[in-house]
């Protein structure tokens, strides 16, 4: 692994948490020069195949109509390979030990169409002001369960530790307001499934232009987040309320849940870390959800550095509305003819069950876009440290924010041969950033309840 010099200096001091003291103005002047301002390296990499970053997408393709499904804007790119299990070995570098587990798990149909890298990447003016800002000022806090100094932008540009890299994800850029129509499945070994749907509104109160770090800090909020299951029926009503907090080592996160048969609003302290997903057929934790959330306290966390892998990028072709959900969802694996691969460069985290805490997973491997910091890929490890399941995010650039963001996350879990497939909405409509919500109205215990009756 080959490492700038920067990078370097910091992975060396950079062994726990607390190593480091803040960056400091000089380091901080690199962003926007050598780096972009959320921390990648703006130079390519040395035999071109990962091209310098020149801004990502700053405009919406000629033939996209606002509300609709994003037009592919690199159709034209020609596949540059394709990797089997009869030739991954040519490309074992380039591939994780969870990647390389499909491979051997389904040599007769999993493979992998590789294509131009297009660092497609992009976020408005005011996010790269605040987190070229944040950068000398953003700290951690109660041991990293939480963070201070720092609003809007990236907290961590140029982080330090394992900690201020799953604070970057975390925190990462996805608008303001959102209303998300997702489908879930998990399909049998046969391929037979139930599709699980929800409405999902999101108000995010640190992305906002107008957040205040010390306005934050005294709130003690980062996002509320509202979940309630439409079908099928007897799910429907199922409702989520979370309103999660900065420093949760102050105040853990709030949580509520409306259950339809019941008909009663109750408190729900552990919808957190490894407790089963809403409706996943047990096939992910809480804390999977969005390829991570939610307190980073039950593990130590390492910063391994950066390297150049493949993982799933502008995966426009899963986002059409002319794919339809059988198209998507097949025996073992989704459909890998409409996945693209490119070759990114990543920052490798990995997070280790401390001592003394349960976690269905005892370690966990991240690996991050450079330039987004969205989790691409990572590899789950059970008490045996036998691989147990791979999670893959598949994003794509919203181009109207812009933000890059996932258009579909699966979970792949080894031992039943089945997988979870997160955020279909091929066939019910894409994801609306243009929403304003009322906290009143929609994120109170009130709005859970009036939003899960039938």
């Amino acid at each position: 692994m080959q490492v700038k010099p920067l990078f370097a200096a910091m992975l060396a001091l950079s062994c726990s948490f607390g190593a480091l003291a803040k960056v400091t103005p000089e380091q901080a002047k690199a962003l926007g020069d050598t780096l972009t301002p959320i921390g990648a390296e703006k130079a390519g990499n040395t035999d071109g195949s990962i091209p310098a970053w020149s801004g990502g997408i700053t405009e919406a393709p000629a033939d996209y109509k606002k509300g609709e499904f994003h037009t592919d804007p690199y159709a034209d790119d020609k596949q540059l390979y394709t990797i089997t299990a009869d030739n991954m070995g040519d490309y074992a570098k380039l591939l994780t030990p969870g990647v390389k587990k499909m491979f051997e798990m389904y040599p007769d149909t999993y493979k992998m169409k590789v294509y131009p890298t297009r660092r497609s990447a992009s976020y408005p003016q005011f996010i790269y002001d605040a987190s070229i800002a944040n950068a000398t000022t953003a700290e951690l806090v109660a041991g990293g369960n939480g963070l201070k100094n720092a609003s809007i932008g990236v907290p961590f540009p140029i982080p330090q530790n394992g900690l201020e890299a799953i604070w970057n994800h975390i925190l990462r850029y996805r608008g303001t307001d959102a209303q998300i129509l997702r489908g879930q499945a998990a399909p049998t070994a046969s391929g037979s499934y139930t599709l699980v749907k929800t409405d999902e509104k999101i108000k995010f109160l640190y992305s906002r232009p107008d957040a205040d770090a010390v306005q934050l800090q005294k709130d003690n909020l980062l996002f509320y987040f509202k979940q309630v299951v439409t079908s099928p029926a007897r799910l429907a009503g199922t409702a989520l309320l979370v309103h999660e907090t900065m420093d949760q080592e102050k105040e853990p996160r709030k949580a509520w849940t409306y259950n339809t048969g019941q008909r009663r609003v109750r408190r729900a302290p552990n919808v957190a870390f490894d407790t089963p997903g809403t409706a996943s057929d047990g096939m992910r934790t809480t804390d999977d959800f969005d390829m991570y959330n939610g307190s980073p306290s039950r593990y130590n966390w390492a910063l391994k550095g950066k390297k150049e892998i493949l993982i799933p990028y502008n995966n426009y072709q899963l986002h059409g509305a002319d794919i339809k959900y059988e198209q998507i969802l097949k025996p073992g694996h989704i459909n890998m003819d409409l996945v693209r691969w490119e070759k990114h460069r990543v920052w490798e985290v990995e997070a280790t069950l401390k001592e003394g805490i349960s976690h269905l997973y005892k370690t966990r491997t991240f690996y991050l876009d450079e330039d987004s910091w969205q989790v691409s890929l990572v590899d789950l490890y059970d008490k045996r440290d036998q691989l147990y399941r791979v999670g893959m995010a598949h994003a794509v650039n919203y181009y109207d924010l812009p933000t890059l963001w996932t258009t579909l996350e699966v979970f792949y879990d080894l031992s039943s041969r089945r997988y979870l497939a997160m955020g279909l909405d091929n066939e019910d409509g894409v994801a609306s950033f243009d929403e304003e919500f009322s906290v009143k109205t929609e994120f109170t215990t009130n709005a859970l309840r009036r939003s899960g009756r039938r």
